[in-house]
């Protein structure tokens, strides 16, 4: 168990820095209602059911935003919101941001009760003020005390006056230190008041303006339900996608940022199809806790009848002396070794008596660990064979260049081993995540298909990781196989998943766990 044990350690250390789910909030938002001509409405309905026919059972619709699209985006909104209500840009935007960007919400709610949602939002009534600073006679400064004739202050709307100097130092530290933009309030105490981003501008830095925004726009993000940034390390993209944290237990959705990195969209850890959210969180965690080496302790050891304590088997006599209490029992049916007269080892006809409720429990948990293991063994090699192939990959375009100048091809004709390794690491993972899904899956009449179905997938992906791995003198005269095996895994891969994704859309599939994300 200790090479399994090292195994698990290895194979889970990577998924440790993805295990906090980012929690997911449904939201009221629907779009605003346009109005299309007929024929322009029509033609956009053709092309979506064309889009939606084309698109593979186990794909979901997303679209990838670069900051500036974020940005637009925003801009869209708050001047959207402004022209309805009759607010200033900067208003507007603060009342969106209360509002975490629902605007149906907003417009309904100001129209209701206009002084109230601006005080709740921390805006003042009055909007025609231009932010400017003053030299106030007389005045003292409540942060730092100084005073004097030529002292520059600044006061927001609501009459809360300080030097210059303070007010900057109070919007570095908010903007810097703790990260906050949407929400900075009047530096007086009690006082809700936001400041907007003219307010800001006229006080700050360039440096500290462009942090404002940067933040501004992270909160964008973050506010929006089908708004996720990509999770790879400097990626700036932002995907979006509407499929909601109610469907995750019929949906994986997938998505792929323009930085190429494939994530759940659900949870934000990597592709991890066919596997539900909820069976992988619930894996990941069973395989990083010490439960199961608590199962194997519990496999591998007994409890003395009495007493209870752990007893280890040191020897091959089945006649045990517990150390604590030397209560005498048999190893074998957990009953008592008096009751053995001269039949030390046959201990059939004791299965109705004391022992038969410990020995049930005993071959219940060696089954239970049997069955992980089998499932875990595989998912972990899938895990280990996919960080050698990308290795490999790695290596990939030097055995290329090597390839070129033995055969003679030209850099295009050699891309099939770039398109090989791709597919290699694209099957493991899905392999992988497979093993996951069949541990938790209750057999029923579709499990068999799917047993066929990863059966047929796992030798493809052997037969083209050895082809692969092949010297480069013999690539060439394999490159027609490599190429069929490359076609045929990626196809069989697609059929598992459509076939996995159907059967879960359809909530055909049974799970001996709760699977609901809700």
């Amino acid at each position: 168990m200790d090479s399994d044990d090292d195994f698990m350690s290895d194979v889970t250390s990577q998924l440790e820095e993805d295990m906090d789910f980012i929690d997911t909030q449904e939201s009221d938002d629907e779009s605003l209602g346009e109005d299309f001509d007929a024929d322009l409405g029509a033609s956009f309905t053709d092309d979506k059911d064309l889009m939606n026919k084309s698109r593979k059972p186990y794909e979901v619709d997303f679209s990838v935003l670069s900051p500036n699209d974020i940005q637009r985006e925003q801009n869209v909104q708050i001047n959207e919101v402004s022209s309805i209500l009759g607010l200033p840009p900067e208003s507007a935007a603060i009342l969106l941001r209360f509002g975490r960007w629902n605007r149906e919400r907003i417009i309904e709610s100001y129209m209701d009760h206009p002084d109230k949602i601006l005080e709740e939002a921390g805006l003042g009534l009055n909007f025609s003020e231009s932010p400017n600073t003053e030299v106030v006679d007389g005045f003292v400064c409540d942060i730092c005390c100084e005073d004097g004739d030529d002292l520059e202050t600044y006061a927001m709307r609501c009459g809360h006056r300080f030097c210059v100097d303070c007010y900057r130092h109070y919007l570095a530290q908010k903007i810097k230190e703790e990260g906050e933009a949407a929400r900075i309030q009047c530096p007086q105490d009690q006082c809700q008041q936001i400041v907007d981003s003219k307010s800001l501008e006229l006080l700050v830095t360039k440096d500290l303006k462009e942090r404002y925004h940067i933040l501004l726009t992270r909160t964008y993000v973050d506010d929006k339900t089908d708004l996720k940034w990509c999770p790879a390390p400097n990626c700036e993209y932002a995907v979006n996608c509407a499929v909601k944290t109610r469907e995750l237990d019929r949906i994986v959705p997938t998505v792929r940022c323009s930085c190429t990195h494939a994530f759940c969209f659900g949870c934000t850890l990597n592709d991890h199809q066919p596997t539900p959210c909820a069976i992988v969180k619930k894996w990941v965690k069973k395989c990083k806790d010490d439960s199961e080496t608590a199962n194997w302790i519990s496999a591998n050891t007994k409890e003395c009848p009495k007493c209870h304590s752990t007893i280890e088997k040191n020897g091959g006599c089945n006649h045990m002396t517990c150390r604590k209490c030397k209560h005498e029992f048999c190893w074998m049916c957990m009953g008592l070794w008096s009751e053995h007269g001269t039949s030390w080892y046959n201990c059939s006809r004791y299965e109705e008596k004391s022992g038969s409720e410990a020995r049930d429990a005993q071959a219940k948990s060696r089954r239970s660990l049997e069955r992980y293991l089998h499932y875990y063994n595989r998912y972990a090699n899938h895990e280990q064979s996919a960080k050698l192939d990308k290795d490999l990959y790695l290596k990939t375009e030097k055995k290329m260049m090597n390839l070129q100048a033995q055969s003679g091809m030209s850099w295009i004709e050699v891309q099939f081993l770039d398109t090989a390794s791709r597919t290699l690491q694209e099957c493991r993972q899905t392999l992988k995540w497979t093993y996951a899904f069949a541990f938790y899956l209750e057999r029923n009449n579709l499990t068999e298909m799917f047993e066929d179905n990863q059966k047929d997938l796992e030798l493809a992906v052997e037969s083209l990781s050895e082809m692969f791995e092949k010297p480069v003198s013999e690539l060439s005269g394999l490159k027609r196989d490599i190429l069929d095996k490359t076609a045929y895994c990626d196809r069989r891969r697609c059929v598992l998943l459509g076939y996995t994704a159907e059967n879960l859309k359809a909530g055909e599939w049974s799970f001996n766990v709760d699977i609901s994300m809700a």
